[in-house]
């Protein structure tokens, strides 16, 4: 299948510009007269450089326009607004020209009779498959509103947690790069000054100020180099971390972390527990619900686990009896996936044990944030301390001397 670039307007006279796929010119055609467009012109896409798009196709969609367009839908849904219609209304309201491109295709296929969920299943960087199955789930079962008012609901609530768990690293991080900074400054440029005083002068200097002065000393020489290692380390580590194996170590480290690991797990099972539920709400069937979940929980260590529980699944087994095995998922989720079995409301269930551990995860970042900043004072008071006294105190004793 090639790509082509065309030029259309509808019956209205609106004109429209995009890409469509087909086998040929001739085809490309054909597909656009079934969308009801009258061409201009078509001709095949060339490829575009990076620096020749612009920064919104870079940048994609954003989670929260996600959310807004999803909302949006749903309430249109709701007022009975034909999905073609409702789409295009929806064009003019998106603020940015990559969610307008994308809502334009989505516009073309539909109106050229493409099931909903294959519109969206073309731009598989902005809907995940979670979003996709769902939406495929209200086509087959004609719940369509009720499974966008799920979506906008449940992006709203990941979106929330994720902006929250962000934000709250967002100024300790600032502060330590920050300081990171005024260290390099002071000793690469300010103790270098003082290392020449005292060297004319013969003065005698303490211990933890020849401390500094050796590490100033080795900036001086070698920072360069330590800089370019420093830089090969973090490109490799980046690499690694795409491979399977990488991505699975880099998630079972972060898990691993004192008191972080435990904010952590909790976002994880917070956002597989919100995800299973939702797609059994949305009439997704049980194993294929527990694939989709492992694939968009966000880490390696739980999708693993969650695509062998759905393996238990296949042979015969519960889920709660498929988790039982493993020390990552704790007694609690066990415990009450299996009252959701036994009981048939596990899709209830599920939704008390997310919001469960929503609210641990908000309790965690708020103490997380309370507990940051005085031990970002503490640590920075004491190393501005210790290179202050290093370079005052044989500036006091010189002084002293003369």
């Amino acid at each position: 299948m090639a790509t082509f670039d065309y030029k259309a307007k509808t019956r209205e006279g609106e004109e429209r510009a995009g890409t469509v796929e087909a086998s040929s010119t001739e085809a490309a055609i054909e597909v656009l007269q079934r969308n009801n467009l009258i061409i201009i012109n078509v001709f095949p896409a060339r490829g575009v450089s990076f620096f020749a798009r612009s920064l919104d196709e870079i940048l994609g969609v954003r989670s929260k326009e996600l959310v807004v367009f999803s909302r949006q839908l749903a309430v249109l849904f709701e007022a009975r607004v034909p999905v073609v219609q409702a789409f295009k209304t929806l064009i003019s309201e998106a603020t940015r020209p990559a969610l307008r491109k994308v809502i334009s295709q989505i516009v073309d296929d539909v109106s050229g009779g493409l099931a909903l969920s294959l519109a969206l299943g073309k731009h598989d960087r902005v809907f995940s498959s979670f979003y996709i199955s769902l939406v495929r789930s209200g086509e087959e079962s004609g719940k369509l509103q009720e499974v966008f008012s799920y979506l906008a609901d449940y992006l709203e609530r990941s979106y929330t947690l994720r902006t929250k768990a962000k934000n709250a690293l967002i100024y300790p991080a600032f502060i330590f790069v920050a300081f990171i900074g005024v260290l390099i400054v002071m000793l690469t440029v300010v103790v270098p000054r003082l290392i020449t005083i005292f060297a004319e002068t013969g003065q005698q200097v303490p211990f933890y100020t020849a401390a500094v002065i050796a590490v100033s000393i080795f900036l001086q020489r070698w920072g360069i180099f330590l800089f370019l290692f420093l830089l090969v380390l973090a490109v490799l580590g980046w690499r690694y971390k795409q491979t399977e194996a990488g991505e699975a170590l880099y998630d079972r480290f972060k898990i691993s972390l004192p008191l972080i690991g435990g904010l952590y797990r909790k976002l994880a099972l917070s956002r597989f527990t919100d995800d299973l539920g939702t797609l059994i709400v949305g009439g997704i069937p049980i194993i294929r619900a527990l694939e989709i979940s492992a694939d968009v929980v966000g880490n390696r260590v739980y999708r693993n686990i969650i695509m062998d529980a759905a393996e238990s699944v296949k042979g015969g087994s519960m889920i709660s009896a498929a988790f039982e095995k493993y020390r990552d998922i704790p007694p609690l989720v066990t415990q009450m996936i299996r009252v959701g079995e036994e009981s048939g409301r596990l899709d209830f269930i599920l939704d008390k044990i997310a919001r469960f551990y929503q609210r641990e995860v908000d309790n965690m970042l708020d103490n997380l944030v309370s507990l940051i900043e005085p031990v970002l004072i503490v640590f920075l008071g004491g190393s501005v301390g210790i290179i202050v006294a290093a370079i005052l105190v044989p500036l006091y004793n010189l002084s002293g001397a003369i």
